[in-house]
């Protein structure tokens, strides 16, 4: 590469003020280490990966990719070194080097804070790095040599290890290059742990792991270069009793954990297992006729014959559907959108209740054209215009992999860089449309001609390739989605399957084994690589059949172990020792509140009896505060992220005392006023309303408690006694308000 020209301003005033600033550095200025006068610097390969350790090129400092303090913009981790020079030797006047007075350099006095400096000391005044600097300067800021080699890989040493917890590891980092030569280069590198609550790195490449145990991987950067280390943490406890091993599942799963010496669970008990799957598989909970028929029955196969039950009911698609529809954004914007919104929602719910191949129905998706009416999976077009926001959400939802970063810059944590974005967004470069007679819809179609997409960085002009692999020549007359499709759908594919394992791996155990479940990428590795390679060759023999892996997962021992940890699991999230409660969707919560107290809610534009996850679209979250508040996703991005799980204090006054749940209470044929108009015992009312919630009869204490205040007499304000009739439908009310607010109806466990 050509050294760029110097540019060097010798007006006679600058030169004077050079002058002066030399004689006062032979004053004033403290001597720093001497460089090797032999030793020929260069700009790309030493001072670079300096500016990078130092942290000047990061977001917060001055990359470019966050405004760039004061002017002064570099590349984001130094990816680009031919504009970080023109930056650092060319602008600002060329004020920021002095090659007359190295010492004095801008650059150097405030990174080593002599002078005034936003982000602190980077370098110490005699260290190494800021030597390294000053010699650059003398040698008259060469940008690279011609022999200079470049750059090929980065290896962490060692690869895997075994940590005790609180233990330490030494890393070593290892630079190689086109010539064959290799540096050591871990006083330079970037350390980055991709869990610190199990591990924290020092910049020299120490592990300090904390007492989690599991699988913990720490991230090695160095000049658009990444390796990982992985180390596995055991917590060191005799693994007996172990469930026996169900499926593939299992035996990975129990594998692991006898590696890193953590028991698993017991299996939960049946009553446990039908609220949990049914909430899982159908987003509602059991009804009495399923509890009871579950309970009576007496065949060693009844849990898998219940999940073969679920899967073919309507409610397997209507609950997954609400989740696809989500993240496809199938969102209202206008009253316009409401033909393409139903119509694209019963797409992909028959689609599920037909139990059509996941790569057929992505297939459909991506090479969809016509018109809503007559080809509902268009409509996804209509919120996804154009081909970077197409491709971005392609790669994220169908492939796991975030693009984003690359449309600006090389991936700062993958390899990803502009031309595979630009080449990526080729496919979608001959979506054409028409305008219909319909508002707002339009006719999509393939435009003839040849895709190619221009990177805007280099003017480059690029054919489709995903990811770096080429898909062969695509005629004018072919649609470049197609081959696009069949990329992504071979059985070598190393993303497709694998994102989908783990995105319903995360739904089924409420921790991805990639986390999060749409980042997968070299430097993210998942916890149990084993267990994620074999559902993805599980998922591709299978034909892509999406029942069949959730058939696969919840039939597992793992996926029925309880919620409630032993002595040694308690701290354990990664490893599936135990099942992980999580939060009640917001529309599976007012459907559960629904069914509890035996109310329904309406919705407009819907026939009567529709349930919050049969919804088609966000339209609904406005019209419901309900669904507003538990965090309901809009529809805006393909990140499962955008629905909130998180709880609130709005959350709990709902709960307590908002008019929305005092109505359901108070339903006049509710289940309060049922039980209070019943002649049954009042033991056999509250055993009912248990199984009702929690699918379990009271434990004694619990039913003393209900006992009691159901029979404790109610006066009104002025003291006198309230009708016995109201009393006992306010009492009942009151009891299901604390069902409802409890922790064990309010999650899935």
């Amino acid at each position: 590469m050509t050294a760029p020209a110097d540019t060097t301003n010798h007006h006679p005033d600058l030169f004077r003020v050079e002058l002066c600033a030399f004689v006062a550095v032979l004053i004033f200025a403290a001597p720093g280490p001497a460089a090797d006068d032999k030793l020929a610097i260069s700009f790309v390969n030493d001072v670079v990966p300096v500016m990078t350790k130092a942290g000047c090129n990061t977001g917060v400092c001055h990359a470019k990719a966050g405004g760039g303090q004061n002017g002064f913009q570099l590349s984001l981790l130094g990816f680009e070194p031919q504009e970080d020079y023109e930056s650092l030797v060319k602008e600002g006047r060329g004020r920021r080097l002095f090659r007359a007075a190295p010492e004095r350099s801008l650059l150097l006095m405030k990174a080593s804070g002599q002078t005034p400096h936003g982000g602190g000391v980077r370098m110490a005044r005699d260290s190494k790095h800021l030597s390294l600097l000053r010699k650059w300067i003398e040698q008259g800021t060469p940008y690279t040599g011609s022999n200079d080699p470049e750059i090929v890989s980065v290896e962490v040493i060692p690869e895997r290890g075994v940590v005790e917890r609180n233990g330490q590891q030494q890393l070593q980092a290892l630079a190689k290059y086109s010539d064959g030569s290799v540096r050591d280069i871990t006083e330079l590198a970037l350390f980055e742990s991709n869990d610190e609550a199990m591990a924290h790195m020092s910049a020299t490449g120490l592990v300090q792991v904390h007492d989690i145990p599991g699988k913990v991987a720490v991230m090695l950067r160095y000049q658009g270069q990444a390796s990982v280390f992985t180390a596995a943490v055991p917590l060191g406890a005799a693994v007996e009793g172990v469930p026996d091993a169900k499926n593939f599942v299992d035996e990975h799963v129990f594998a692991n954990l006898k590696q890193i010496g953590v028991p698993p669970s017991s299996v939960c008990d049946d009553a446990t297992f039908i609220r949990r799957v049914s909430l899982d598989i159908t987003g509602r909970l059991p009804t009495e006729e399923e509890v009871t028929a579950f309970f009576a029955s007496t065949d060693d196969n009844k849990r898998d014959q219940l999940i073969d039950t679920l899967l073919r009911s309507p409610n397997y698609a209507d609950y997954f559907a609400n989740k696809w529809t989500s993240l496809l954004k199938n969102r209202r914007d206008d009253a316009s959108d409401i033909t393409s919104n139903f119509a694209f929602h019963a797409w992909i719910r028959d689609s599920l209740l037909a139990n059509v191949p996941y790569d057929q129905i992505v297939r459909e998706l991506l090479a969809a054209t016509g018109t809503v009416i007559g080809n509902p999976p268009v409509a996804w077009y209509k919120r996804v215009k154009e081909p970077k926001q197409q491709l971005e959400d392609v790669a994220q939802l169908f492939l796991g992999v975030r693009m984003q970063c690359a449309q600006c810059h090389h991936h700062p944590f993958e390899r990803w860089s502009q031309d595979d974005y630009y080449s990526l967004s080729a496919f979608f470069t001959q979506v054409g449309r028409k305008p219909t007679d319909t508002r707002g819809e339009d006719l999509i179609f393939h435009k003839r001609g040849i895709a190619t997409a221009r990177n805007v960085k280099t003017n480059e002009s690029l054919k489709p390739a995903a990811f770096g692999d080429d898909v062969g020549e695509i005629g004018a007359d072919e649609d470049p989605r197609l081959r696009l499709a069949d990329w992504m759908s071979a059985a070598d594919n190393p993303f497709f399957a694998k994102s989908l394992v783990n995105r319903y791996w995360k739904h089924f155990f409420n921790r991805g084994l990639i986390e999060p479940e749409d980042d997968i990428r070299d430097t993210n590795p998942p916890t149990n690589p084993e267990l994620l390679a074999a559902l993805e060759e599980n998922f591709i023999s299978s034909g892509f059949d999406l029942t069949e892996l959730v058939r696969t997962i919840t039939r597992s021992n793992a996926y029925q172990l309880s919620a409630m940890p032993n002595e040694h699991n308690l701290v354990d999230r990664q490893n599936y020792s135990r099942y992980y409660p999580q939060r009640l969707q917001a529309e599976v919560l007012l459907d559960a509140i629904d069914y509890l107290t035996g109310a329904t809610t309406k919705f407009a534009n819907l026939p009567a009896g529709t349930s919050a996850v049969g919804l088609p679209d966000n339209s609904y979250n406005r019209a419901s505060l309900f669904l507003q508040v538990f965090g309901r996703p809009n529809s805006q991005s393909v990140c499962e992220c955008e629905r909130v799980q998180s709880s609130s204090l709005a959350q709990s006054l709902h709960l307590i005392n908002s008019s929305e749940i005092k109505s359901k209470l108070a339903t006049a044929d509710g289940r309060a006023a049922r039980l209070a108009s019943s002649d049954a015992p009042a033991e056999e009312k509250i055993e009912a309303l248990y199984m009702a919630a929690f699918f379990r009869k009271p434990q004694h204490s619990e039913l003393q408690t209900a006992l009691a205040y159901l029979n404790e007499p109610q006066t009104d304000a002025d003291g006198k006694p309230v009708d016995p009739k109201k009393a006992a439908r306010e009492n009942f009310q009151d009891l299901i308000w604390a069902l409802m607010n409890s922790k064990e109806f309010l999650f899935s466990h």
